[in-house]
């Protein structure tokens, strides 16, 4: 008889053999099968289905040319994506990213971790993302607009608000998030629920904009009260500068903690008084600026170059918040020594497996990022609600969904935790509780 480790082993080696170049994706399968043996050796049944293997390949992947024209007339070309991964429970969801870096490896990686996040909301929704290699920094905004209406000329054939709902993700904000709808609309009339991240005036949803960074910090309330801690007189380090992190500095500050740092690409600033997140905001969002200029604008914060995870400074709780693999295992090491107690992920996977086995070995609890940072997509997904219904929720209304579904999360993922008897290896718990849905649904399903 084959055993769960086996059959993990002879999944991964087919994965390997059809995805030799694909590091980012087999970085996340790996990361994902090294917490499924409890549940398989529960569930039998998930094996001889060979549900894992069924799961790990997308249903449908897309890669287009994107063709444009910049502000010297040159025709342009990038290349764009759309990984449905899975639709067992709902449409696919998942968002678009536009950055250099973006490869159909990362794309994949994303739109399998979001599978299980999204399962996690507990909201009908799959698994998808998609993105291009259009970087959207230092372009002019018809640039923007000319690339994105190509891009979704070409997308629009494939989405649906009951087939694929996109949204934003890194370098696709609400300029970008316009433009491909107003796209979307030309070519086939008005259906408000096809994108979410909309604006308000054409079918968005209030509390979107601070969904992620509210919705962490709500996950991050339950898990401290889980153990018998409370965040109000909490030190925090926050990593990251942008929406997720401005509005989890804001509401960390609502709920009684100290936010010390914040971060961007070249350095951050320390304010041992606590990061004003209306400052933050001021110079990311509307000044375009860099966060070195906090430091000119208030006197008790200091500007240090390189990384906000190698500064030393007593802290009790980690909320890194601005890119995966930012937090390594020598960071990870420095973190622990530094005093946190708590890590809960804003950003998708910012923690290296080395980051992970060190908090598992220092007894750093780690909330993982298809938990944590699920807000965003909760929001989203109420965003589809309102528009199906042709409603619009107040701000109220909606955040109190939001905290009720991140509390949530955190109650299934500690369940599966104390069923599988796994302690506070929430990582572990969340991927169990996320993938039972999703193989529960696929099995109910058929052969498909």
């Amino acid at each position: 008889m084959t055993t769960v480790n086996e059959y993990l082993a002879s999944v991964r080696a087919d994965i390997v053999k059809r995805d030799p170049n694909q590091p980012e994706f087999l970085e996340a399968i790996d990361n994902f099968f090294k917490t499924l043996t409890p549940v398989l050796e529960a569930h039998p049944e998930y094996v001889k289905a060979n549900i894992v293997d069924r799961l790990i390949e997308p249903e449908r992947v897309i890669q287009f040319r994107v063709p444009w024209v910049d502000d010297d007339g040159k025709v342009q070309v990038n290349r764009g994506f759309r990984v449905q991964f899975s639709a067992a429970i709902g449409p696919y969801k998942g968002g678009l990213r536009f950055h250099p870096t973006v490869n159909l490896s990362i794309v994949k990686f994303l739109g399998f971790e979001q599978i299980f996040k999204n399962s996690l909301t507990g909201l009908p929704i799959g698994g998808g993302k998609g993105g291009s290699d259009f970087d959207p920094k230092g372009k002019s905004d018809n640039e923007v607009m000319r690339f994105t209406q190509s891009f979704m000329t070409e997308l629009q054939k494939y989405i649906g608000p009951d087939l694929d709902v996109p949204a934003g993700d890194i370098g696709v904000g609400a300029r970008e998030i316009g433009y491909l709808y107003g796209q979307y609309r030309r070519l086939n009339g008005y259906q408000a629920g096809v994108l979410t991240g909309k604006g308000l005036t054409f079918g968005g949803s209030l509390a979107r904009t601070e969904a992620t960074g509210f919705g962490l910090l709500y996950y991050t309330d339950a898990l401290l009260k889980a153990q018998d801690m409370a965040i109000k007189g909490k030190k925090i380090k926050i990593s990251g500068s942008g929406n997720v992190a401005i509005y989890a500095i804001q509401k960390a500050t609502a709920l009684g903690a100290t936010v010390v740092t914040a971060s961007d690409s070249n350095g951050f600033v320390y304010d041992p008084n606590g990061i004003d997140y209306r400052i933050v905001k001021q110079i990311k969002e509307v000044e375009r600026g860099r966060i070195k200029e906090y430091a000119d604008r208030v006197e008790t914060a200091t500007y240090y170059e390189g990384s906000v995870w190698d500064f030393d400074t007593d802290y009790d709780i980690a909320l890194p918040c601005a890119t995966q693999n930012e937090i390594d295992g020598p960071k990870a090491e420095r973190l622990a020594k530094n005093g946190a107690a708590v890590v809960a992920c804003g950003a998708n996977m910012p923690c290296t497996p080395e980051a992970v086995a060190v908090f598992k070995k220092q007894r750093v609890i780690l909330g993982p990022a298809k938990a944590a940072n699920a807000g965003g997509v909760a929001v989203s997904a109420l965003e589809m609600s309102q528009n199906s219904e042709r409603l619009a929720w107040t701000f109220e209304e909606v955040d109190n969904r939001l905290k009720d579904i991140m509390e949530n999360i955190f109650a299934e993922s500690a369940a599966a935790a104390e069923e599988y008897d796994l302690g506070t290896d929430y990582l572990a718990a969340a991927n169990i509780a996320g993938f039972t849905k999703v193989a529960d649904a696929m099995m109910a399903q058929g052969i498909i």
